[in-house]
């Protein structure tokens, strides 16, 4: 169990030094605050993942490897053919901080019966894991490989919803179809099945579907996904509420809902550990002339991050309206 000790923040020079935390104390805090932050990074968790570069400047390389092609060619006998060569190009992306911080004062550090201390460093983990995931998510939302309900109309402003017949939810077919789409782009399956990020309105409808397999059914429960409810038609789904919402985009208003199909190596990420994210602790009388008087300590998060779309063909965005906004 991950706690803090208060007396960890007193001046104490066993603890920290002038030029800041001792490398014990500072990865205990980063450890615990990326435990705090992992569970809420939904759409991390299929992209390729590169760590954050040691000085090496602004920007991040990602592999792009192009498929070999049919090697149709027969062989003749003791003649060794041409060999033939990997594709790999780069996909550049420009890695960007974000962060945010909590003060405290003294009378909460040394008297409050609540461990303040720790309240602060969950609301930050919480705070860092949802905003790496927006950044994320706004990058797999921009793809252009996109499909509109089954496919009925070709535009966002059309799709509706509410309707005995004729609405546009997300259904069975609907992820069919994307499913179809990345097998004819040869995107590979994400240990054995493609993944869809689903909303929790969206997934309501589908659900309901007698082909929908709970994730409390399957036979081998090892090896489930942060989030994963279920799976249909060989793609198996993991909820969250912070996937892609298009607020009143829809035919009179309607809000549209994205599913996100991918395959493997879809997309690029930096990860959050080895620098990628870190808990920066100021304790008391750490502010110099700022703070006189020793009366305020800090808890705070910063980040690098980067994501990249590396294989637009290996995504598919469903766009749908849901029962929920017919409510």
């Amino acid at each position: 169990m991950n706690f803090f000790d208060l007396q960890r923040f007193a001046s104490n020079t066993n603890v920290t030094t002038d030029s800041g935390m001792s490398a014990e104390l500072k990865t205990y805090y980063d450890d615990y605050l990326i435990d705090t932050a992992t569970p809420r990074l939904v759409h991390d968790q299929f992209g390729q993942k590169r760590p954050v570069p040691q000085g090496g400047g602004r920007k991040i390389e990602f592999r792009k490897v192009s498929p070999l092609p049919k090697a149709l060619t027969a062989l003749t006998e003791g003649v060794t053919p041409d060999g033939q060569k990997l594709t790999i190009s780069t996909v550049e992306a420009t890695i960007q901080q974000y962060g945010g911080y909590v003060e405290l004062s003294d009378m909460v550090v040394m008297s409050a019966i609540d461990d303040n201390l720790v309240i602060a460093a969950k609301q930050l983990g919480a705070q860092a894991g949802k905003t790496l995931d927006t950044i994320t998510r706004e990058v797999l939302a921009g793809g252009t490989n996109v499909q509109y309900a089954e496919g009925q109309v070709s535009s966002r402003g059309a799709l509706v919803g509410g309707a005995a017949s004729g609405n546009h939810y997300l259904t069975v077919d609907a992820v069919r179809r994307a499913v179809r789409t990345l097998k004819r782009n040869d995107a590979e399956p994400i240990e054995g099945s493609y993944i869809g990020i689903i909303h929790p309105d969206v997934a309501y409808d589908l659900m309901s579907d007698p082909k929908w397999v709970n994730v409390k059914s399957y036979s081998d429960p090892d090896g489930i996904f942060e989030g994963e409810i279920g799976k249909i038609e060989n793609v198996r789904f993991i909820e969250t509420s912070e996937a892609k919402i298009f607020e009143g985009a829809g035919k009179d208003g309607r809000d549209v809902y994205a599913t996100l199909i991918l395959g493997d190596n879809a997309y690029g990420i930096t990860e959050i550990a080895g620098g990628g994210l870190e808990l920066i602790v100021k304790q008391l009388g750490s502010g110099g002339s700022s703070d006189p008087l020793d009366q305020r300590a800090s808890v705070a998060w910063k980040a690098t991050r980067a994501a990249v779309r590396l294989q637009e063909a290996y995504m598919v965005r469903i766009e749908t309206t849901s029962t929920f906004t017919a409510a």
